[in-house]
């Protein structure tokens, strides 16, 4: 394979087009998990701005690039995918049909293992690797979001119902509920970032919004608009005043999940279940395919779901000291808590414990 790896700063404009290029070509031919926004080159470079060590591994063939890989690596040869454990979809950015050796990937990319944790389907020459599936649930708005509503009637009438009577009552109590998909107000950002920090904090979760890499991340991202790609800020207005807000990221076709929050002085009109309703609507007279509602056990994920695409969480290695020592020490960790997450007995102790030790923590 002919493969060159390259700085952020270093990729030129012909091969940043190819790789928008190689995105759109994979959702024409029935690979829509390469069109997310989390695998397109403005992500990476801009995780590039914020992080060292991030480089851009471009394959071509016949002189024409045909797969990107964008990673960041350690002084070691530990890589780890670009923006891990903050993006949900990760791999291989490849035209279909598409072959290539992940070991003579690693080789070239100066890797001795390379880890993932929202690996995307259709990445078979990283099977070897030691790789577990979960299941990252999706809203599908293709067929329009009259379509999906009636699917989402059919299989959870009480939801359905219940959600838009909160948002009638919404609109009786607060004033006129208003939906702007793409609100431009970097004041409404402030304000997202404010209640979703909170929420990690109450929720014993680890606070994203405390390292300030991320919120600059995010800020730069809500800047960041192409044709094939934007950082989108959508709000829920019950009056002049936002209730519920989302940060996500868009391609051509899909609409990445990623920050939602609430107001939680208006908790019981359940204003996040009313504002994912009408991203879904919205998404749909957009013409987008699907909604990626991101990996993770949540409620209202299962409600709105349509079904679910596999991800999966782990490594792919070569033969290397650094590669064992890798695998000595993050093969017991993910064990205990993949064992953890797959007992409910288990999980929801859990759960609760870090509910109630963020309370303690905010003082509540």
């Amino acid at each position: 394979m002919d493969i060159a790896v390259y700085r952020p700063g270093e990729l030129t404009a012909a091969d940043r087009a190819a790789w928008t290029a190689v995105q759109s070509q994979a959702r024409a031919l029935g690979s829509p998990q390469l069109a997310n926004p989390f695998l397109a080159p403005e992500f990476a470079l801009a995780v590039g701005r914020r992080r060292r060590g991030v480089r851009l591994a471009v394959i071509r063939e016949d002189g024409a690039p045909a797969a990107f890989l964008p990673f960041q690596r350690s002084a070691l040869g530990v890589g780890r995918a670009i923006g891990l454990g903050i993006s949900d979809a990760q791999g291989l950015v490849h035209r279909p049909g598409f072959p290539w050796d992940a070991q003579e990937l690693l080789r070239a990319c100066g890797l001795s293992v390379l880890e993932f944790d929202h690996l995307v389907d259709g990445q078979k020459p990283f099977d070897r690797g030691a790789l577990i599936a979960h299941p990252s649930p999706v809203i599908d708005v293709d067929r329009g979001f009259a379509a999906y509503l009636e699917q989402l009637r059919g299989r959870s009438p009480k939801f359905i119902r219940t959600t838009l009577a909160k948002e009638r009552r919404l609109g009786r109590d607060l004033g006129p509920v208003r939906y702007v998909h793409d609100e431009r107000d970097p004041a409404v950002l402030r304000t997202l970032i404010g209640w979703k920090s909170a929420q990690y904090r109450r929720t014993g979760r680890r606070d994203r919004f405390a390292h300030p890499w991320i919120v600059r991340l995010v800020e730069q991202l809500f800047h960041t608009r192409t044709e094939a790609f934007a950082g989108l800020l959508s709000v829920l207005y019950a009056g002049e005043r936002p209730v519920a807000a989302h940060f996500g990221l868009r391609s051509e076709s899909v609409l990445a999940c990623w920050f939602p929050a609430y107001d939680p002085r208006y908790a019981k009109f359940s204003p996040g279940l009313v504002l994912h309703l009408r991203m879904a609507e919205a998404a749909a007279a957009a013409s987008m395919a699907y909604l990626d509602l991101g990996r993770g056990e949540k409620g209202y994920k299962n409600s709105f779901k349509t079904r679910e695409l596999p991800v999966s969480e782990g490594w792919v290695a070569r033969r290397h000291p650094v590669a064992l020592g890798h695998r000595a020490r993050r093969a017991p960790v993910r064990a205990l808590r993949d064992t953890v997450r797959a007992r409910p007995e288990l999980f929801e102790p859990a759960d609760r414990l870090l509910k109630r030790m963020g309370q303690f923590r905010s003082g509540r």
